[in-house]
């Protein structure tokens, strides 16, 4: 089973197709987020609301961030790119914490997938794009595809 097409796990200095990442038209945000700058659940609610700019009221917890994630009318665009920059190397020290952090990203990735397009075309409203080392994006990618199958067997 795989996890949805809107998330790609890309080498640190990889590049991605700009039309797997971005709409035709439209208003695009784009949010980047520093793996290494998350060492600790505080520091991921950190990066996340300084990064994506989340509003007032969120509570600082996993719920919260999930609620925001899959919610995003207090950021005003029709399409959103989140990059989460090394990757593997968030909540490097709690792998349950972790699992919590990508089944997060994952909820709101399939949230905003499968967008129909007028041209007919599937295109997700959000991407979510994890950079690592090129020796961790196999590991990144089974990580990533264990917390999915958890999250659609659940």
């Amino acid at each position: 089973m795989e996890f949805p097409p809107c998330v790609h796990v890309v080498p640190e200095q990889g590049a991605l197709p700009v039309d797997l990442l971005l709409p035709m038209t439209g208003r695009t945000y784009v949010a980047r987020l520093d793996g290494r700058e998350m060492s600790d659940t505080d520091s991921v609610f950190q990066q996340c609301y300084d990064g994506l700019k989340l509003p007032d009221y969120f509570g600082w917890n996993w719920d919260a961030l999930s609620d925001c994630l899959r919610d995003l009318n207090w950021l005003p665009a029709e399409h959103y790119v989140l990059i989460v920059e090394a990757a593997d190397e968030a909540l490097a020290g709690d792998a349950a914490e972790r699992r919590l952090l990508f089944r997060t990203l994952l909820r709101a990735g399939q949230r905003w997938s499968s967008t129909q397009r007028p041209e007919g075309m599937d295109l997700s409203r959000l991407v979510l794009v994890m950079t690592c080392d090129v020796a961790s994006v196999s590991g990144l990618q089974v990580q990533l595809r264990l917390c999915w199958e958890e999250m659609v067997s659940s």
